[in-house]
């Protein structure tokens, strides 16, 4: 690579034919020529070797070629082809100096190499500068006819070229006016035009449709060179705004974009090196291909880098991020924009596939993201929604109504978030995701529902419990003839109140009545069930609850008074009272009786366990009669409601009378022994003899005061020996047993009372008895009512405690 700095020139392709690529691009960039889209132009000369080109070019665009020097000879000055900026014309306008025609140098392969040069000019240039001689014109060989003939015929295999200005300069202009000499020139290139072999496509085709021929005269540069000058400043200012409509660049229909100047004209050298066809409308697409690609990986990459996205893909995996949608569409806005801006002049068709590719690979690259932005607004919106939907239940709003409520609204909040998630430049469903959030909104919503409907059918459930089970067992425990009636109606009577209690709290729940009365029906069952399951609970306890009314029966009277039993009592007809009672509750507990359906079970028993007259009956009866109670089954009663079968009651039967049969031994047993203890006294008639034979006596003590004292004194003695010993108590049991309890206790009981008598006989001297009398017999008198009234003498071998209530037994 050759370059100079001073005239911003670089050499293209050097004299062996090799393209410069790192000299170019330097040179690409230096001019910035990739900033000017299809705001720029090509110009390149062509000409025999010598004929000014160099010194055109650098008074016409102000650049620096090398130019011949006439005092060292006539020889080759520019080899390959150099490329340079032309100074101070707008649009931007890149200039090439081909290497001259028919030079001496190469020999052989000058006309290879111009070939070469000529159709690399064509392709690459708008404008294409053909210097010849004035006295050219007319000659069949020169002016570059040869090589125009060549040229002309590879275009016409472009499949479609563009439209390129030929412009003749014509050197060192003599007298013949330039209106003159045109006409030929311009007849020599329409004969040049027509002997060109043509594609049958193009066979009518007119010159005008490829080529914008342009003919100018200059003056000799040597000669007059003011008038060059002048000459040269007129041209130069065609060459302003060239590529505006009419222009000398105005056709830019094959132009390729500046960005993708090198990389074309570098292919376009390539094929002419290979000896191929120019294809400009696959050249162009292989261009545009390239270079369109290369925007959109730059623009991937620089969005893959960009800090904000980066840090939006960091937030988002940890939660939402605020203004999602906006802020990564702006960001994709402005990379799409970018691709845009450097794209715009290449291949339309290629342009638009590869900006569909970058879209597919960035919303691919921020569809993860998308997803994750989706996922936290679902599940963030879900819990909004449970919050809400309990806050609303607690607040005491109808289930269906705050169920329907809430999801509206954040289905409608889910929507919102949504909406500020989506990217304006993908098209991505939601609906999925929508639909997911929808589906655990009403898992949700179901179960809670269920957990309501479960809580308030326990709550009336164990309103039911409470409400039944204790009356019931009440009922039972007092059974009687109205026990399964007021069982009915207990329980009808608390179904009623707890059924109208849950038909009101499922009206919020807005199920179908068939739900409905399910669960109503559900519940009466369940009210159904406690009766029975209570039933069946005291059926097991049966026998225990007969002891226990035969024990409250027999042993207590009619004030529920425990009973003496003192011989007065009918011992036979209260047992068969208790009995009866019991057999009742018995028959009471045989069956479920909650469907008011008469049956004669009590009957039954009774006339099968209690109507006996003796065991020699009952054996007649058997063998001549079948045993009601011999069998499984009751008659009036089905299976499911039974609880005591026949079998089982009698064996319930046998079993009471033989726990029961020890209460009654125990009864006859105190009546006997009370008889016995109340038959002490002598009878009548050894009485009335004691009277009449002891009448001396007794007359003998009323003469004599002094023994009526000492037999009152002795009385009262023995009085209180009785009371303290509990005579007749200890011998309520036998006269053995009484006999040896009152051994026992005699001798302590004396001494006690002797112990008492003298703590009285301790009395202060204002009470001695030789002073006052009358406080001595009141102090006598009162020391026997206490000895006979004391109710704190314990015995010190059983510690028993006597009461003064013992005088009465």
């Amino acid at each position: 690579m050759a370059k100079s700095e001073e005239s911003c020139s670089t050499q293209l392709i050097d004299g062996d034919g090799t393209f410069m690529t790192s000299g170019l691009e330097q040179f690409i960039k230096e001019v910035r020529l990739g900033e000017c889209g299809l705001s720029y132009a090509v110009v390149s000369i062509m000409g025999p070797q010598s004929s000014g080109k160099s010194t055109l070019l650098n008074h016409l665009f102000g650049t620096r070629f090398r130019e011949m020097d006439a005092f060292k000879g006539r020889s080759q000055t520019t080899k390959g082809i150099w490329l340079a900026k032309c100074a101070g014309i707008e649009p931007c306008t890149l200039v090439m100096d081909l290497e001259g025609t028919d030079g001496r140098e190469r020999g052989e392969d000058d006309t290879a190499f111009e070939k070469q040069s000529a159709l690399f000019a064509l392709a690459v240039s708008d404008i294409v500068l053909i210097n010849m001689w004035c006295h050219d014109i007319g000659r069949e060989q020169a002016a570059n006819k040869p090589l125009l003939k060549t040229v002309f015929q590879v275009m016409m295999r472009l499949f479609s070229p563009r439209k390129t200005t030929l412009m003749f300069v014509i050197r060192d202009k003599t007298r013949t006016p330039l209106e003159n000499l045109e006409p030929v020139l311009r007849e020599d290139i329409q004969k040049i035009w027509d002997g060109v072999p043509k594609p049958q496509e193009h066979k009518e085709t007119p010159l005008s449709d490829f080529f914008n021929v342009e003919v100018v005269a200059l003056s000799s540069y040597e000669e007059k060179e003011e008038q060059f000058k002048e000459q040269v400043a007129s041209l130069r200012q065609r060459f302003y705004h060239s590529v505006a409509p009419g222009g000398l660049a105005g056709d830019r229909r094959g132009v390729v974009p500046a960005s993708g100047f090198s990389f074309s004209a570098q292919q376009m050298w390539k094929v002419i090196k290979e000896n191929k066809d120019l294809d400009l409308p696959a050249h162009k697409v292989m261009v545009a291909t390239v270079r369109c690609e290369e925007i959109a990986n730059e623009k991937y990459a620089n969005f893959s880098a960009n800090e904000e996205w980066c840090q939006i893909e960091e937030a988002v995996q940890s939660g939402p991020v605020s203004g999602f949608g906006k802020r990564l569409s702006s960001i994709l806005n402005t990379c799409f924009l970018e691709y845009d801006a450097e794209a715009i002049y290449f291949d339309e068709g290629v342009r638009s596939a590869k900006r569909k590719q970058l879209e597919g690979k960035l919303l691919q690259l921020v569809q993860p993201a998308h997803q994750s932005m989706l996922g936290h607004i679902r599940s963030g919106t879900l819990d909004k929604f449970k919050e809400a939907f309990d806050k609303a239940l607690a607040a005491g709003e109808g289930f269906s109504s705050a169920a329907y409520s809430c999801t509206q609204s954040y289905m409608a909040t889910f929507d919102e978030g949504c909406t500020d998630a989506i990217i304006k430049q993908a098209n991505w469903d939601t609906s999925k995701v929508r639909d997911k959030l929808r589906r655990d909104i009403d898992a949700h919503v179901a179960s809670v529902r269920a957990a309501k409907l479960s809580e308030l059918t326990s709550s009336f459930e164990a309103k039911l419990n409470e409400a039944l089970s204790g009356p019931v067992e009440a009922l039972l425990d007092g059974a009687n003839s109205a026990t399964w009636p007021a069982i009915r109606n207990l329980l009808q009577r608390e179904t009623e109140s707890v059924v109208t209690g849950l038909s009101s709290a499922l009206a919020g729940f807005d199920m179908d009545e068939q739900t409905k009365e399910n669960m109503l029906s559900s519940l009466k069952n369940y009210a159904r069930g406690v009766v029975e399951g209570k039933a069946k609970e005291e059926a097991g306890r049966v026998l225990i609850r007969m002891k226990d009314r035969f024990s409250t029966l027999f042993s207590h009277d009619s004030d529920s008074m425990p009973r003496v039993w003192t011989g007065k009592e009918d011992i036979r007809a209260i047992t068969k009272t208790a009995r009866s009672e019991s057999l009742k509750l018995l028959s009471v507990m045989v069956a479920i009786r909650l469907d008011d359906e008469g049956d004669t079970v009590e009957s039954t028993l009774s006339s099968s366990l209690l109507d006996s007259k003796n065991s020699a009956a009952v054996t007649e009866r058997s063998i001549t009669k079948a045993d009601p109670l011999a069998s499984s089954t009751w008659d009036e009663i089905p299976p499911s409601r039974t609880l005591i079968t026949p079998v089982q009651c009698k064996s319930l039967w046998r079993q009471f009378k033989a726990e029961t049969e020890y209460s009654v031994t125990q009864a006859i047993s105190a009546q006997e022994a009370n008889k016995r203890s109340n038959n002490w006294l002598p009878p009548p008639w050894a009485i009335v003899a004691l009277i009449v034979l002891g009448f001396n006596e007794f007359m003998t003590l009323l003469r004599n005061p002094f023994y009526l004292g000492f037999i009152f004194v002795v009385f009262l003695l023995v009085k209180a020996l009785w009371v303290q010993l509990d005579v007749s108590g200890e011998f309520r049991n036998g006269a053995l047993p009484g006999l040896i309890s009152l051994s026992a206790k005699f001798l302590p009981t004396v001494m006690n009372l002797i112990k008492k008598l003298a703590e009285q006989g301790q009395v202060p001297a204002p009470n001695d008895p030789h002073r006052n009398p009358t406080l001595s017999a009141n102090s006598f008198r009162s020391g026997s009512d206490m000895s006979s009234a004391s109710s704190g003498v314990t015995s010190p071998e059983n510690g028993t405690e006597y009461s003064s209530s013992s005088k009465d037994d």
